[in-house]
């Protein structure tokens, strides 16, 4: 762990989780195709390049202070489908994807025919594991490439924050075609990917990413539905350390959430009872992001008898993805004051329950969401006797528009 150096003497640094709309006219997608291949595309790459440049400059204007990619290398597909599929259509060991079958299907997962998360997991095809899975040399993730073309967009110069998905969480969805791993035990399944995952997690570290965050290990969720199971659990600790293995000198966050496609919720009586202490004294992290607004933050709680003794900081969920109300500043202010009850100033992160993409939110309700985090935050630094942070979007003197009252030389006089 290096100690948070981005957010190490920030004050209630505001972010956002990851994923962020797309603009309208961002339609092309990779499906699979190497980065380097898909830029070679002149129509390709100004899209590619120009809609990192303005997810930047949204995050910028609503003030965060921590940036992300917006998750624009993945495909505008199903429900979201990309996050997980963008590394499994890269690395070797895989072929043709089709539907589990009901014996091997995740039992967690199996919804009634006619309600949407059944036709989102009946869509989500997944590739057949028929060889090792491993690195392809030939088809890179390129996080690291993706990462410079983002960072080189933010003018202020804030830091890029870089997630994925952690390998773990595809391993519920791959059927073993292959001698190579058992059908039933998919621990060395699951080591492989991490091994294949750290490698690109080196590469994005060495080219200069301060802030890479690993999305949904398993960890929260097992312990939660299959407590008994502890020996996975342990495994899974150890497979998500791996993961993260020799990331010197970046700051590491763990996102745990559960469940976004199409800002649907997946699980039933969600709780971090049983993972509060894995995630705060086993994982290898600077960060532990958790869901907040999406229970009226019923479970903060879990964390007083850690207070006085963080190791970690806590990113919160201030706002819910999964709302179609933009949150006022002051409503996002209190949920702030209620998280200070808890956990202190220095230890707090103020960020989004999840993602906004997924063919989730539309991009205006993304902006004003982030944007209300920022402005809370700035509540709660006076209310602490600190600086508020510049919010260009809430700087009255550069409104797009103006009341003729404020611009009298060119509009029509005011009435009274």
């Amino acid at each position: 762990m290096t100690l948070t150096v981005v957010t190490k003497d920030l004050m209630l640094p505001a972010t956002v989780t990851g994923s962020w709309p797309r603009p309208r006219w961002y339609t092309m997608s990779m499906w699979g195709r190497p980065l380097d291949t898909a830029m070679l595309d002149p129509a390709y790459q100004e899209q590619f390049v120009d809609a990192h440049a303005v997810v930047i400059s949204d995050q910028e204007r609503c003030g965060l202070d921590v940036l992300t990619t917006g998750d624009y290398h993945l495909d505008e597909d199903w429900a979201g489908r990309s996050w997980h599929h963008y590394p499994l259509q890269r690395w070797k060991g895989f072929e043709h994807e089709e539907l589990q079958t009901a014996g091997t299907r995740a039992p967690l997962l199996s919804y009634p025919q006619g309600t949407l998360l059944d036709s989102i997991f009946k869509t989500w095809r997944w590739p057949r594991v028929v060889g090792k899975v491993q690195h392809d040399p030939k088809n890179p993730l390129e996080y690291a490439k993706i990462w410079r073309i983002a960072q080189q967009c933010a003018a202020s110069g804030k830091p890029i924050k870089f997630g994925t998905c952690s390998a773990q969480i595809l391993a519920p969805f791959l059927d073993s075609h292959t001698p190579e791993y058992d059908l039933d035990d998919k621990k060395q399944l699951i080591w492989d990917m991490s091994e294949a995952m750290n490698l690109e997690l080196k590469q994005l570290a060495a080219s200069g990413c301060k802030v890479i965050q690993i999305e949904e290990p398993m960890v929260h969720s097992v312990a939660r539905y299959r407590p008994e199971e502890t020996e996975l659990i342990d495994f899974l600790v150890d497979a998500y350390n791996r993961e993260v293995e020799g990331l010197d000198g970046v700051e590491i966050w763990v996102h745990t959430c559960w469940g976004n496609p199409m800002m649907q919720n997946v699980f039933k009586d969600e709780s971090y009872a049983n993972s509060v202490e894995i995630y705060l004294e086993r994982l290898k992290a600077d960060v532990w992001t958790i869901e907040a607004t999406e229970n009226d933050l019923a479970e903060l709680p879990l964390l007083k008898p850690y207070a006085d003794s963080l190791k970690k900081k806590i990113a919160v969920g201030v706002v819910s993805h999964r709302t179609l109300q933009s949150d006022f500043p002051e409503v996002v202010a209190d949920r702030i004051r209620r998280c200070l009850e808890v956990i202190p100033a220095d230890k707090l992160i103020l960020s989004t329950d999840c993602g906004f993409g997924r063919q989730g939110l539309n991009r205006p309700l993304a902006f004003y969401k982030a944007a209300a985090i920022a402005q809370g935050r700035n509540i709660v630094l006076e209310e602490l006797g600190l600086e508020p942070r510049y919010v260009p979007c809430a700087d009255e003197t550069l409104a797009w528009d103006k009341l003729p009252d404020d611009e009298p030389f060119t509009h029509l006089k005011p009435l009274r």
